[in-house]
C-alpha cells in the first residue's frame, strides 16, 4: 500500500465527512483523468476536440477537471470525436 493509500485510509477512519465525499469525489476526477488521457493519446489538444464537438476550450477543460454530473451522451460524443467507443462496466 502506498503512503497516499495509507494516508487516505487513516484520514476516512477519522474524518467522517472526508470519508463520505471522497469515493464520490474520486469517481468523478477519474472519469475527468480517464478522458483527458484518451483526449492525449489522440493526439488532440482541447481546441482540436473542441471544434471537433462544436463547442468551446473551456468546455472541454471543465469536463476533464471537473466530470461530475456529465451525461452519458457526452460522453459518447467525446469518445467518438476521439475516435473511439465508450464502454461501461458495472463491477
Amino acid at each position: 500500500m502506498s503512503d497516499l493509500q495509507k494516508y487516505i485510509k487513516k484520514r476516512k477512519a477519522r474524518d467522517l465527512e472526508f470519508a463520505k465525499d471522497f469515493d464520490s469525489g474520486y469517481e468523478q476526477f477519474k472519469i475527468g483523468v480517464m478522458l483527458k488521457q484518451a483526449r492525449e493519446e489522440a493526439g488532440m489538444t482541447q481546441e482540436e476536440l473542441a471544434a471537433r464537438l462544436h463547442t468551446k476550450k473551456t468546455a472541454i477543460s471543465r469536463i476533464e477537471n471537473h466530470a461530475e454530473d456529465i451525461k452519458l451522451s457526452t460522453l459518447e460524443k467525446f469518445a467518438r470525436a476521439l475516435g473511439k467507443r465508450l464502454r461501461l462496466e458495472v463491477a
